[in-house]
């Protein structure tokens, strides 16, 4: 999605806005309630019974970005136009801008998928195969959840009290991490040279090769990158003590790399939970914050990173060819609550 028609779309989601009795200000959890509840009249007994399941639904953790023939919830493809502008106003609600113009280059890369694998690709590539899930009932008292995910997508919300209570797992992936040629196709809206995770794995580079050779020793814990991030798929993270190069050691220029970094997941959310997030990090203490390298500190062989602090995980892992078979041009990356995704107790 170019970046006017991201703006077409968010005027219109704020037209949209106007007909529920939004105010300027109003917050997330709040917005996300009236969207929710809009985009829930939208739908006749059997959609609702796709797409709204009980809040302790064991489905609520499930959770996975991996291809799927089958998912919770209601595919956007078997929506009809009106129903995926509620889906897509209530996702807005759920991201900042930033957040969801990323959300919605990720689904847009299902289809330079579908043109690069042709008839030779595994799975059904459309950017319409995501699915929208509502877990309990819509409120400003009790719990509600709120599940966008499809492949390379995890999104997961917990409200309560009008306010947005938990934002994660918040995963997000690249294939290709970056378009690499120009693709001739009218169904392609993504050019050559776009990468819809630049400063995920840009920054990082720019970190791990600014180290000194006392710092690399810390921070690097593997010269092989893993295939994969760890806990993928479960409802926690259950780590174990933080490895790396301590933030404490880094001098001033690395330490605001490293910040930077750090921002690049948490401004998914909306203004007020980022600001959450990174108050919550202060609150830890920004030097109890690890970062840990395995693999190469170059594109196009395999890498891998982490960033753990007291209160949240980042996982980031590039190891993957391509679609056409460039090698480590697959990009897999998440930010975790270690006091507890889905709002649920942290793991023991």
């Amino acid at each position: 999605m170019n970046r006017l028609r991201l703006g077409i779309l968010l005027f219109a989601l704020t037209a949209l806005a106007s007909l529920t009795g939004l105010k300027v200000g109003d917050p997330p959890g709040v917005q996300m309630q009236l969207f929710a509840d809009a985009f829930l009249d939208t739908l006749n007994e059997e959609e609702t019974a796709t797409a709204v399941m009980p809040y302790n639904d064991e489905r609520r953790v499930d959770w996975h970005f991996i291809p799927k023939k089958e998912r919770k919830g209601l595919m956007m493809g078997q929506m009809n136009e009106s129903q995926r502008a509620g889906a897509l106003r209530l996702l807005r609600a759920a991201l900042s801008e930033i957040g969801y113009f990323k959300s919605q280059q990720i689904r847009e890369l299902e289809q330079v998928l579908h043109v690069l694998e042709g008839d030779g690709g595994n799975w059904d590539r459309d950017p319409m195969r995501y699915y929208v899930t509502i877990f309990g009932k819509p409120s400003d008292t009790d719990a509600w959840g709120f599940s966008f995910e499809g492949h390379h997508l995890s999104l997961n919300f917990v409200c309560r009290g009008g306010k947005i209570v938990d934002s994660t797992p918040q995963f997000m992936a690249a294939n290709p991490a970056t378009i690499m040629t120009r693709i001739d196709d009218p169904s392609v809206n993504l050019n050559k040279g776009t990468r819809v995770l630049r400063d995920e794995e840009q920054l990082a580079f720019d970190l791990v090769n600014s180290l000194n050779p006392a710092q690399a020793t810390d921070a690097v814990i593997a010269e092989e990158a893993p295939s994969e991030i760890r806990f993928a798929g479960e409802p926690q993270a259950d780590v174990a003590a933080p490895e790396g190069i301590a933030y404490a050691t880094l001098n001033g220029k690395q330490r605001q790399v490293l910040r930077q970094l750090i921002n690049t997941y948490i401004e998914v959310a909306p203004e007020n939970i980022a600001r959450q997030r990174t108050r919550q990090i202060i609150g830890d203490g920004w030097e109890n914050i690890h970062f840990a390298w395995a693999g190469a500190k170059k594109p196009g062989i395999g890498h891998y990173y982490r960033i753990r602090g007291d209160s949240f995980l980042i996982e980031f892992v590039n190891t993957q060819a391509d679609a056409v078979g460039n090698p480590a041009n697959h990009i897999h990356c998440v930010y975790r609550d270690l006091t507890g995704d889905f709002d649920l107790p942290p793991a023991e």
